[in-house]
């Protein structure tokens, strides 16, 4: 049987796992964001073990969550799902009316299965293309 729970973390427990998924290649000051602080930091763990994080940041009525990442043996299992469904749950329940990422173009699909969709804006960041996606709510 697995346990998994969902739970407001620190930003610096988000680091490791954004630095190891989505910028192994950099300096993990790489991953670190200057409004980190501002921020409210979401883990999921299985069993105990910290394996997807990702952060919300809210500014009147708009949200952006940014740095969406499951260690690699755990991805394609659900749990990125679920951590997506319960912060567009907790947006839900505020004043939020558009909540937007920034994407990596070839993660766009798993996006779109929340009801993100496309914007016209494009953009590149250490190799790697971006598209802004969103959904007003």
């Amino acid at each position: 049987m697995t346990n998994i729970a969902i739970q407001k973390i620190k930003a610096e427990q988000t680091w490791p796992i954004r630095h190891v998924v989505m910028w192994p290649d950099h300096d993990l000051s790489y991953v670190k964001l200057p409004e980190d602080r501002e921020g409210q930091h979401f883990g999921l763990f299985h069993n105990d073990e910290l394996i997807a994080v990702a952060s919300l940041f809210s500014k009147g009525a708009e949200a952006q969550f940014r740095k969406l990442a499951t260690l690699q043996q755990h991805q394609s299992l659900g749990f990125g799902s679920m951590l997506m469904k319960h912060i567009l749950d907790l947006v839900a329940n505020q004043q939020i009316r558009r909540i937007w990422c920034n994407a990596r173009s070839d993660k766009t699909r798993f996006y779109e299965k929340f009801g993100l969709k496309k914007t016209g804006h494009v953009f590149e960041k250490g190799g790697v293309d971006f598209i802004v996606m969103q959904k007003y709510l």
